[in-house]
């Protein structure tokens, strides 16, 4: 039976934490940073966690099931 892959997109914008939550950046944080206020892009800037729907659909992806 072969492998089963890793999503590498999802490789790329996951971690998971000691304590075994996954991490994830925040989106709007790329570009058209004018019109943002300052507050809003700097809770921008730290990481969140994935939310309890969606963490089997990305274990899924990293093989962590």
């Amino acid at each position: 039976m072969p492998k089963m892959k890793t999503n590498c997109s999802a490789k790329k914008r996951f971690t998971l934490t000691a304590s075994g939550k996954i991490k994830r950046k925040h989106a709007f944080k790329s570009h058209i940073l004018t019109k943002k206020s300052t507050k809003r892009k700097r809770n921008l800037t730290y990481f969140g966690a994935v939310s309890k729907s969606d963490q089997k659909n990305v274990k899924l992806m990293l093989n962590m099931l």
